[in-house]
């Protein structure tokens, strides 16, 4: 089965496997893993904060964002389709104590006039901002990147009214593969920033968590008070950091996938792709097409392709470190063979 369901579900390779074996380890509460430390201290150096820390996934460490950032009963500005207000469980809610205050968007980019007048007035009948919430790349927005200048504009507006900015890079690194940047420049327009190394990265588990020193050590505390205080952990950690490490470079060729599926599913289906194909992610819509979501979902499994049903009428596409080039011209020669646009 060619799986393009998401980056998620590679498998970890020799090369992790052996590292995982071989990982020296230590007690991760008492500081003392060795492995999980030179995790932290690679990533923090690479994004160009003070320090980070090493959770068990990203929505474990956007909760401990929000938790050192925010108290109970601040309000949280974000877009309407940002991954911690859909995907993670109302945990912003059930842990945090947080209300989102969730703004239109285009590809993951709120108008800035939209922005500020969202931005609480003191008022006693009003919930205090806390926080601006930002996500990058933007997984509703078919892995949009957002732009640099929306970045610092978003950061300035903070600035202003005396607001953090939390970014949920889970595929930061995709980002700045798509706009050739250093990771550090995109996260420099942060106060914090989550990345996952189990996404476009290729590790088993984790993510990381960046920021001043003095916000990575509340972090740590509220990441214990989720679960999440590991022990000899090295053993996740050592595939995380050569991933972070050594698979950086090859996601321009996930994006080149990307883009060649893309093409394919334009010239040889009745689907739509309605945004422009940046990083590894395709959305298409289904509505232009003879068949439900579902139907292409069993169609293409049956095929020997797995895809996922995204939204009622929308599929998703994710190109990963498992589909080589090789796996994607099969894909394309089964779009090729389905019944053409005119047999629909």
């Amino acid at each position: 089965m060619i799986d393009l369901r998401s980056d998620t579900v590679t498998k970890p390779d020799d090369m992790m496997r052996r590292l995982m074996s071989e990982a020296d380890v230590g007690d991760d509460v008492f500081g003392e893993d060795p492995t999980v430390n030179e995790l932290e201290n690679y990533a923090a150096r690479l994004l160009g904060k003070e320090a980070a820390l090493f959770t068990t996934s990203g929505t474990q460490g956007n909760q401990a964002a929000l938790l050192t950032h925010c108290r109970p009963g601040q309000e949280v500005i974000m877009d309407d389709e940002a991954h911690v207000f859909v995907y993670e469980g109302a945990a912003i809610s059930a842990f945090a104590g947080l209300q989102s205050r969730t703004l239109p968007h285009q590809n993951g980019v709120i108008n800035i006039e939209t922005l500020k007048a969202a931005i609480r007035p003191e008022d006693v009948h009003y919930p205090e901002t806390g926080l601006i919430w930002l996500e990058n790349t933007h997984n509703r927005g078919g892995g949009a990147v957002l732009p640099l200048d929306y970045l610092k504009q978003v950061k300035e507006t903070a600035d202003d009214y005396g607001l953090p900015v939390h970014m949920d890079g889970a595929r930061l690194f995709n980002a700045a593969e798509a706009l050739q940047v250093e990771a550090s420049e995109i996260a420099a327009f942060a106060d914090s920033v989550q990345f996952c190394l189990s996404k476009g990265l290729g590790a088993p588990v984790g993510s990381v968590l960046a920021g001043s020193s003095s916000f990575i050590r509340t972090a740590r505390k509220k990441r214990k008070m989720l679960g999440g205080g590991m022990r000899q952990a090295g053993v996740i950690a050592a595939p995380g950091l050569y991933a972070l490490q050594e698979r950086r470079a090859r996601l321009k060729e996930d994006h080149l996938h990307a883009r060649r599926l893309a093409e394919a599913i334009h010239e040889y289906t009745d689907l739509t792709i309605r945004h422009s194909v940046e990083t590894n992610i395709i959305v298409a819509d289904t509505d232009t097409s003879a068949r439900s979501a579902a139907e292409w979902v069993d169609l293409l499994a049956a095929e020997g392709t797995a895809i996922i049903q995204y939204k009622p009428k929308a599929l998703r596409f994710t190109t990963n470190a498992d589909v080589s080039y090789e796996d994607i011209e099969e894909v394309v020669s089964i779009l090729r063979g389905l019944p053409g646009k005119e047999e629909i």
